[in-house]
């Protein structure tokens, strides 16, 4: 057996010998199958590199889709975030705007604003105490039954002008030229309507709650009947000169149980001035008719702009 081999290379120049011995054949041998076992495993490698490229491709695009969905619903989100912000100022200025006007409310009704007192116990103090106000300046006679009013003449001891001589005066004369509408100071019913003879002429009486009566004199037309209920600011009549009258006005009384009161104080009682009545007029029992008035209130359910008297209210 040979153990070597002579390799012979010929070009131009000539011709070179090589001797390879059976050692080194198996060396190249080994070198050449290390040499294939390298580019089989590179291939391999390379393989299964492009392939998990392949799947980490994959899973990007599927991770920039889920990212791109996750902006969408994020916008989406920030979206509502800044309309529920809005709301939610919207709903602070909106109730810092209802607490500042609740106090004004609480001082015009005459209660002392408690920023410490939760918001809706204020707001139910407040509708009790303005429905009562409310039902108050209803029931019993407030305001002026004339739209523009000025007293000529007040309740009180005076001359008469027609008699020539001096008598209690049991009412107040109110400057009116003859038609000038008249309205009703309170709820109520009539009691007479019609010519009388007491000097009145032709006179409107109605009855209210709680024993007050009402009475305008010297009327040149009634436009209510007896038996008619009238509610404040109803129109009843107008004005004229009839009966013991020296110019055209209206004669108008309050009476409290068949007693003359001095009309004053009641037709300045309004809303805004509602203590005048109670501080000047004291012949009447007003904290047992406040009870009474309690007990038989229902709290109405109406807006601000509705608890106010509906009958104008002019000094005299």
């Amino acid at each position: 057996m040979r153990d070597h081999y002579r390799i012979t290379i010929t070009n131009y120049s000539g011709a070179k010998h090589y001797t390879v011995t059976q050692l080194m054949r198996r060396y190249m041998a080994g070198f050449g199958i290390l040499l294939g076992t390298c580019f089989l495993g590179g291939f391999l490698a390379i393989l299964f590199m492009s392939t998990r490229l392949g799947m980490l491709n994959t899973e990007v695009a599927e991770l920039q889709q889920y990212q791109a969905k996750i902006k969408i619903e994020n916008s989406v989100l920030m979206a509502e975030q800044r309309r529920l912000q809005q709301t939610v100022d919207e709903k602070v200025a909106a109730l810092s705007t209802m607490t500042d006007e609740l106090g004004s409310i609480e001082t015009m009704i005459g209660l002392t604003p408690d920023p410490d007192i939760a918001l809706y116990q204020r707001l139910d103090t407040a509708s009790q105490t303005a429905s009562e106000k409310h039902h108050m300046l209803n029931a019993i006679p407030s305001g002026y039954p004339l739209s523009n009013a000025f007293v000529t003449s007040r309740y009180g001891m005076r001359n008469h002008p027609v008699l020539g001589k001096m008598a209690l005066h049991g009412g107040a004369d109110l400057r009116a030229a003859v038609g000038t509408p008249v309205y009703a100071t309170a709820d109520g019913v009539v009691e007479w309507a019609g010519m009388n003879s007491s000097g009145f002429g032709n006179m409107i009486k109605l009855s209210h709650n709680f024993g007050f009566v009402t009475v305008f004199g010297h009327l040149s037309k009634s436009s209510v009947a007896v038996g008619d209920y009238v509610r404040q600011g109803d129109l009843i009549g107008y004005t004229g000169n009839t009966g013991l009258s020296s110019a055209p006005h209206l004669h108008y009384e309050v009476r409290y149980l068949h007693r003359r009161l001095a009309p004053g104080p009641f037709m300045e009682w309004s809303w805004e001035n509602y203590d005048v009545l109670f501080t000047r007029e004291e012949q009447i029992k007003w904290d047992s008719l406040a009870k009474t008035l309690r007990k038989q209130m229902v709290v109405p359910e109406r807006r601000w702009s509705q608890l106010a008297p509906r009958l104008p209210v002019t000094s005299s």
